[in-house]
């Protein structure tokens, strides 16, 4: 059934159909009328009803990706014919003897609406279907970081929903989920037209880059969104590829050793689990009438249990058998008699969604479902005493299920007291007590727990979340990850790449796979600090190497205090760009400045770049880099003085006479300042060889 003209080189006809798609869709609608009492009557005479189905995929409103062969592929009764009805197209097959059966028709250009029938004892008929470019969202929270969701919202989210009107453009979430097996199937609620309500909770990078695509080639866009939050990158691997990292094996025979009764037992958990949080979430023994009673100097805290904080974002929950909820903390501090009645400041570390707290029974500061906010805040002199003070905390988990828990985290440094130029550390014993009674909270076997798949864990995620997918043709993968690998920096130079090739050998085609290179999260470092973060940018870096491949640098746009920043419209404009060149071929200035080569001149060394665009630009009024490290032979690194010359940047310290190296922006939240004239950031680099 053809609905529209297409013109055969593609994008030039879509002004048409995107005028006309109104009128196409009512049109449809009459076709399908007439073809639902063909089926009623095809159904009549079926002697019984088959289990013909269709995975998530494919479905009402999907994106079909043009100009290429499209697999459509679902179940049957074995043998049974199946036949399939799309674009003036009908292609026949038959289940395999397991009840699988898969097809494929095309290339088709782009355009749409369509629908398509698939045929057995049964009839399905779909609508609203659109050919146009597919990108699959991979990765972890800062991919997963949504346009205006519970927990974060990007800068001027609300302009941003509001003109969220695109009905060419689609959206699939793939639930979380994580397994043992692969499987064949994913969870989701299907296709979803981009409105102001639909993709509100949906990927911020994903549906930006999205949009961007959208306008700039003028075709349909579906974006499937695969991710989750905390991820590491082994999670998104087969068993088969970790075989080759020795560090995993262990992980990976746990897996097959996994029974059947081992899985239903976790899964009986997890149902028991979810329906406690049903009953229980919203309760608080800690809050009585109104009154935080827990927060009180006075509380009895005789039954509390001992905890050492702060903890560690990826392990904080498991001190509570995965419980994620209300808990409370409690510390006492004493404070010398010559700052009682003096300001104090309180350093508390940060929470995943919310922290309120208390200084002897009153409220100083709270903070509210922003990820990772750091909990800093100023006690009134009125509320502090000479001897032993209350701090209380009341801390609200990430969510029902979730074993990151509820905790106070961040670095030891970073939970202290400041009070009349004392500096009293906080880290250390605390005590604490869950608000809901947890007396009959749902446990595991630590055996069963530790035997299924998180997405801390190699293997899982890619069964659950990615195998089902390798079918369905996508046009490239956009990818923002790593945060959660940047303990194993030199790891990650081999494990990302392996990512990269095993996606594309289980999709059977070499697509654009294109990732964000982590923005600035973290203090500053001292000078010939090493760096894990900066190690793990230098390892991304590598990865583009492979074909096809790009990387948008996102170091300028991070924020120290927040591992997720809000400006997501600068990281998917300059995926776009990266996709204009590798996936469009587009010849266009795609990336910022990149470290080519340096030349050593007596006491400095002069360094040169590659992809500066129009021309190299230093912001600083007086041409003065910013970012710079210089070092001897002896590999110690000291901040040099740098200013552009021309199109390169000179690099001294007057402390190194014989210098031998540089590396810029090599810290967790540098501040360089050296760009092209487009406005991308250079790329952070090292001219010495990275340590095995």
């Amino acid at each position: 059934m053809k609905l529209m003209r297409v013109d055969p080189k593609g994008v030039r006809s879509l002004p048409c159909w995107i005028a006309t798609a109104q009128r196409l869709h009512d049109a449809a609608a009459m076709r399908v009328s007439v073809f639902c009492v063909a089926v009623i009557g095809l159904l009549s005479s079926s002697a019984s009803w088959s289990d013909v189905r269709l995975p998530s995929l494919i479905g009402d409103g999907m994106v079909l990706q043009r100009d290429a062969r499209i697999r459509v592929w679902g179940w049957a009764d074995p043998g049974e014919p199946v036949r399939i009805k799309f674009h003036g197209v009908t292609a026949n097959t038959r289940a395999d003897p397991g009840g699988r059966w898969t097809m494929s028709i095309g290339p088709f250009s782009p355009g749409g609406p369509y629908e398509m029938a698939v045929q057995g004892k049964n009839n399905l008929w779909l609508h609203n279907i659109l050919l146009g470019d597919v990108w699959l969202a991979g990765g972890q929270s800062n991919m997963e970081f949504p346009l205006q969701g519970a927990w974060a919202s990007v800068s001027d989210s609300s302009r941003e929903v509001a003109s969220a009107d695109f009905p060419h453009i689609r959206l699939f979430i793939v639930k979380h989920d994580s397994a043992v097996r692969p499987r064949e199937d994913v969870s989701s609620d299907g296709w979803r037209v981009v409105t102001p309500q639909t993709v509100r909770e949906f990927s911020a990078v994903a549906y930006l880059f999205g949009r961007e695509i959208h306008q700039r080639y003028r075709v349909p866009v579906g974006l499937v969104q695969s991710v989750w939050g905390g991820s590491v990158a082994e999670a998104w691997m087969s068993e088969g590829t970790l075989h080759g990292f020795p560090e995993f094996h262990e992980a990976a025979k746990a897996l097959g050793d996994v029974s059947g009764p081992t899985q239903n037992t976790y899964s009986d958990y997890v149902r028991r689990k979810a329906a406690w949080y049903q009953q229980h979430h919203a309760e608080d023994r800690g809050r009585v009438d109104g009154r935080d009673v827990w927060a009180q100097p006075d509380a009895d805290v005789s039954n509390w249990s001992p905890v050492t904080l702060p903890l560690d974002w990826l392990t904080c929950g498991k001190n509570l058998n995965g419980f994620s909820g209300v808990v409370w903390f409690r510390h006492i501090i004493s404070v010398p008699a010559q700052a009682a009645g003096k300001s104090l400041v309180l350093h508390l570390g940060s929470v995943g969604q919310e922290g309120i707290t208390y200084f002897n029974g009153e409220k100083i500061g709270e903070t509210h479902k922003q990820f990772f906010e750091h909990m800093d805040y100023v006690v009134p002199g009125e509320y502090v005493r000479q001897g032993e003070n209350t701090i209380a905390v009341r801390v609200v988990g990430f969510d029902q299920t979730d074993l990151m828990g509820s905790c106070l985290m961040g670095p030891e440094t970073e939970m202290r007291a400041e009070v009349g130029g004392t500096s009293l550390s906080l880290a250390g014993l605390w005590s604490y007590q869950p608000g809901p009674d947890l007396m009959d909270f749902p446990v595991v076997d630590a055996s069963v727990q530790a035997a299924f798949p998180s997405r801390f864990s190699p293997v899982g995620l890619f069964n659950a979340m990615l195998n089902p997918l390798f079918q369905f043709r996508i046009k490239g993968a956009i990818w923002y990850q790593g945060e959660s690998n940047s303990d194993r920096p030199t790891q990650y130079r081999a494990l990302f790449p392996a990512l990269i090739q095993e996606w594309r050998q289980k999709w059977g085609y070499e697509f654009p796979f294109l990732f964000v290179q982590l923005a600035g999260f973290g203090p500053e470092l001292p000078e010939s600090a090493e760096c894990q973060w900066a190690e793990l940018r230098e390892a991304q870096s590598m990865a583009l190497s492979l074909p096809m491949t790009g990387m948008a640098t996102a170091v300028d746009v991070g924020d120290a205090n927040d591992v997720h920043p809000r400006d997501k419209q600068d990281v998917a404009h300059r995926l776009v760009l990266v996709a204009a060149k590798v996936g469009y071929g587009e010849s266009i200035v795609y990336s910022g400045p990149v470290y080519q080569s340096m030349q050593i001149e007596g006491n400095r060394i002069r360094v040169k770049f590659s992809q500066l665009g129009s021309g190299l630009v230093v912001k600083d009024k007086y041409g003065y880099g910013r970012g710079f490290e210089i070092a001897a032979a002896d590999g110690q690194f000291a901040w040099a003085q740098a200013r552009r010359d021309g199109q390169d940047i000179l690099v001294a310290n007057e402390n190194i006479h014989q210098p031998v190296a540089v590396r810029y922006d090599w810290s967790n939240t540098p501040d360089g300042n050296v760009f092209n004239v487009e406005g991308l950031p250079a790329t952070p680099f090292r001219t010495d060889a990275p340590k095995k």
